[in-house]
């Protein structure tokens, strides 16, 4: 499974917004210069992000984006879920709906749901405070 640039730009992003936590709205610029991505792109990502309850907007002259909560209570699993959909490596184990012909007897859907589930507990495991953590230790090695 890999995730499209809408998952990944988007984690980046918010990342950056994590690192200036409590600092005031950050502008899209700033952000977009601070992580190498397309400002453009980045508007329409934050707007899902918003929507979602993630981000604040600010309009204006001191304007700009900011997180909704603490780094500590956003996941990246909401992150990621938000920007690209169900994180299963295949469509017969995202919901109940799905209908499969081979269901019966397929021999993958374990193998598919493992996947699923282990995909879900590590994002969901890892806090946007848990990736400044990591970077401070990096920093600091």
């Amino acid at each position: 499974m890999k995730l499209s640039t809408r998952g990944r730009y988007g984690l980046k992003a918010m990342y950056q917004l994590a690192l200036h936590y409590g600092e005031g709205p950050i502008p899209l610029k700033s952000i977009a210069d601070a992580q190498n991505l397309s400002e453009n792109y980045l508007e329409q990502l934050f707007s899902s992000l918003r929507k979602e309850g993630l981000l604040n907007s600010v309009r204006g002259a001191q304007g700009g984006y900011l997180l909704a909560r603490p780094p500590s209570d956003i996941t990246v699993g909401s992150i990621l879920r938000t920007l690209e959909g169900d994180l299963a490596p295949a469509d017969c184990v995202i919901d109940d709906e799905y209908d499969c012909e081979n269901e019966e007897h397929c021999v993958t859907k374990l193998v598919w749901i493992k996947i699923r589930d282990s995909i879900n507990e590590v994002v969901d495991s890892i806090t946007l405070q848990d990736m400044l953590d990591e970077y401070k230790k990096m920093k600091k090695d």
